[in-house]
């Protein structure tokens, strides 16, 4: 299989500057690298967890899917979908609920941020809980484990969600015997922190600093422009680039050379207003083309619709033969299927397995067991599951080899003949 990596963006408003810096030029570039298959989605049911305006939710879905089809995403290259559109995700969900405790929900930052809000209000606890935000993660869970991706591009409030993620893939391959999801691993892009707002703060909506993207045309960007914060500097005083936000706003869309030629400009007397109308010129630039495209996007839905629903069928595709599969572990099973099952346990009885779990202590473990269920090996605890998924994908692939934090309990011919028909089966 190739390396999976998906991306969903919530639908509850409309992108700026620094989301298309800092998450969707740099994952149009990822998506164009050899050996990746990649995921885009429109969040929408994670929007419902935030947004109870439908007029406004269904735009802003449109105008997300609308600005990565215009800043140059491929969809023939790329799997676009809107989650809604996959009904196997909610169904998923279900299962991956039944498998994940209650306690770890708690410790979910979004929830805890919404008690903590409450308290300090002197209101209940859970006030202004649902149960949609009490359970996104799982409903995460869900959007990265149906298509067994690798890696999660995130920002740094996202990852703990990442490792639950991972820790609700290991309860549900461990309690149904077989690794059916894959691990995925938490991507966090500095540069999705970095870009500067009108006033220096992290560009965000929530500060109302941002630079729209598409929204309002060149007009609304190059107002935008003209109220980015400078120091008092008259035009032919030498100023010091480093630290101007609208220095930092240049880098996002220059050249090395375009960069060098800036500063050297600034530290030789350009004026605030010029230096403004250059970055202006700039970035205009760049997503001016783009910004013609998301308009003729927006002026025809029905061309968006088409190919959001050919994403859909080539997302179902993969998601549903999948979820038939976990069903059928869990034992939603046609009742016809009894001599299917029957083989199919007897086949897995045949191998050797390995189990991972997590012990009172807090640590992760794995041991190896024959397929009559002897102990073969046992390791040592770990402080995080990866550790110990890792160790186990080593072992399948490498074999038994010195340094490897485990205590053999039977001969080495015999661990060496499991590991061996595990790559065999594999």
């Amino acid at each position: 299989m190739s390396h999976r990596v998906l991306t969903g963006i919530t639908t509850t408003g409309t992108l700026h500057l620094g989301n298309y810096v800092g998450a969707i030029r740099p994952a149009i570039a990822a998506s164009r690298a050899p050996g990746v298959e990649s995921f885009y989605f429109m969040a929408d049911f994670h929007a419902l967890i935030k947004c109870d305006e439908p007029d406004r939710l269904a735009r802003s879905s449109r105008a997300i899917a609308a600005t990565w089809l215009a800043a140059g995403l491929d969809p023939a290259r790329v799997t676009l979908y809107r989650q809604s559109d996959i009904p196997e995700i909610p169904e998923l969900t279900w299962l991956l609920t039944c498998v994940t405790a209650k306690g770890q929900m708690n410790r979910a930052h979004a929830y805890k941020a919404a008690v903590d809000a409450a308290v300090a209000a002197g209101e209940e606890p859970d006030a202004h809980v649902s149960m949609g935000l009490f359970s996104y993660p799982v409903l995460m869970a869900a959007d990265i484990l149906m298509f067994n991706a690798h890696r999660v591009p995130v920002g740094k409030d996202q990852v703990q969600h990442i490792e639950m993620t991972r820790d609700i893939a290991q309860r549900f391959n461990h309690l149904y015997g077989r690794e059916f999801f894959v691990l995925p691993e938490a991507q966090v892009d500095a540069e999705m922190e970095l870009l500067p707002g009108l006033d220096g703060r992290k560009m965000s909506k929530s500060y109302d600093n941002v630079i729209p993207l598409f929204e309002g045309g060149a007009a609304a960007l190059k107002d935008a422009v003209a109220r980015i914060v400078t120091d008092s500097k008259l035009p032919g005083e030498p100023k010091v680039p480093e630290g101007q936000t609208l220095v930092t706003l240049y880098d996002a869309f220059a050249t090395p050379a375009q960069r060098a030629a800036f500063r050297a400009a600034l530290r030789g007397g350009l004026g605030w207003g010029e230096a403004k109308q250059q970055l202006v010129a700039l970035i205009e630039g760049e997503i001016g083309p783009m910004r013609a495209r998301y308009d003729a996007l927006m002026a025809h839905p029905e061309q968006l619709e088409a190919i959001l629903q050919d994403g859909a069928r080539r997302a179902r595709a993969i998601a549903t033969p999948f979820l038939q599969a976990l069903r059928a572990a869990v034992g939603l099973r046609p009742y016809t299927d009894t001599a299917a099952t029957a083989a199919a346990k007897a086949q897995k009885a045949a191998l050797p397995v390995f189990k991972q779990y997590r012990e009172a202590d807090g640590r992760f473990y794995f041991k190896l067991l024959a397929a009559d269920g002897t102990l073969l090996l046992q390791s040592s605890g770990f402080e995080q599951g990866r550790d110990a998924g890792q160790w186990v994908a080593r072992l399948k692939r490498e074999g038994l080899a010195d340094g490897a934090p485990v205590r053999r309990e039977a001969a080495d011919a015999d661990i060496a003949a499991a590991l061996a028909a595990l790559r065999d089966a594999a």
